[in-house]
């Protein structure tokens, strides 16, 4: 069992984004003193925090200052500096660990990961260096991709191979950076879920839900997903069960997931919350962020329920000042916007879920004028 920390104790936050903001609205609306670490002034989740430390996350004397000043620590993104974390242990409980980063941070220790624990995932190898490429291709097949072992995200970091024309950016890619080669699966949708575990180690899943990209961003979330045989319910919900156990988590963790033509294969992971559960805000009985806070306080959850279908859109670039115009328009829109200073193509900027009535009047209530996106 984790540590029970209760209010007004102090929550820190490795990050500032629009994560670490909605992670404070619910860390605050509960009693708790939160600080963050992010090295842009007033950043998002800075502008609702108790107090912000303004520093490069690389900064270890600055992560030990949140650390002395918190009781958990936790962070929102994966790109922490692993034995700076580590260390910040002396000062503070840090129950989701080292391990959980280390695993989910790397594709490739995140698959075998998968594998050793029966987890069905795509065919994939390890692609060290450009003369790795080759006898990879040889054992994945062809058509693959080629992503960066670590870091990339949102289509970057990755190169589709078809055939010989895509060979010498491929090459390019891998000497460059390790990378690791997966084969490219013929799938229907791509799926997802949220799952946590609370203080006394019970396992609680969120409703499964169905994704939709642009230009490799999300696009739009469907909660519940369309059409999902109870059976297929019944599985992921155990492979989500079998993950969190092994992880021996605590947080959220996002599980991406391919409804393929052969059956469920798990995609990715993230060690946080993840943009695909913010419907969880207006539809659930408990949002992916207070989960998170609760479970990280070594505090019980409830079974997770879903008390109304919904539809979350994202807001990029220049959407959200699109939104804010129409906003006054559309009362059944519950608009989110995340503090950031510059608009750019693609940027996350915030979003709008729609709950209740029909999928096609919520996907209709979503739509307008697109972002011209550039990745």
């Amino acid at each position: 069992m984790t540590k029970v920390i209760v209010p007004p104790a102090t929550i820190g936050i490795v990050g500032g984004g629009q994560l670490g903001r909605m992670l404070v609205l619910a860390a605050k609306a509960m009693g708790y003193t939160v600080g963050v670490l992010d090295p842009t002034p007033q950043a998002p989740a800075g502008q609702v925090a108790d107090f912000q430390v303004t520093a490069d996350f690389a900064d270890t004397a600055a992560l030990e200052r949140l650390a002395r000043a918190s009781d958990v620590l936790t962070y929102e993104f994966e790109n922490v500096d692993l034995a700076a974390l580590a260390d910040a242990q002396r000062f503070v409980a840090l129950p989701q660990g080292t391990r959980l980063l280390a695993i989910t941070r790397d594709r490739l220790s995140e698959k075998t990961f998968l594998q050793e624990h029966g987890i069905p995932t795509a065919k994939f190898a390890s692609v060290p260096n450009d003369a790795a490429l080759i006898p990879a291709i040889h054992r994945v097949g062809v058509p693959s991709i080629l992503k960066t072992a670590t870091g990339g995200y949102d289509g970057h970091g990755q190169v589709d191979i078809l055939g010989f024309d895509q060979l010498e950016a491929a090459k390019a890619l891998a000497a460059e950076t390790p990378c690791i080669l997966e084969e490219r699966l013929e799938f229907r949708r791509e799926l997802s879920l949220m799952v946590t575990r609370d203080g006394s180690d019970r396992v609680r899943c969120f409703p499964i839900v169905e994704n939709r990209h642009a230009q490799h961003i999300l696009h739009e979330t469907l909660a519940p997903a369309p059409g999902l045989a109870p059976a297929l319910a019944q599985q992921i919900n155990g492979l989500a069960t079998t993950i969190a156990n092994a992880l021996d988590l605590r947080g959220v963790l996002g599980i991406e997931l391919f409804e393929s033509t052969t059956g469920i294969v798990v995609n990715e992971l993230a060690p946080r919350p993840h943009n695909s559960g913010h419907y969880s805000i207006e539809a659930c009985n408990l949002s992916q962020f207070a989960a998170h806070i609760l479970s990280i306080c070594g505090l019980p959850l409830p079974p997770i329920t879903l008390n109304t279908s919904a539809v979350m859109r994202n807001l990029l670039g220049t959407d959200l000042a699109t939104a804010r115009l129409a906003w006054p328009k559309h009362p059944e829109w519950h608009l989110h916007d995340y503090g950031k200073a510059e608009a750019r193509p693609g940027r996350k900027m915030g979003h709008i879920t729609v709950c209740g009535g029909t999928l096609e009047a919520r996907l209709k209530a979503v739509a307008f004028k697109e972002d011209n996106c550039e990745n």
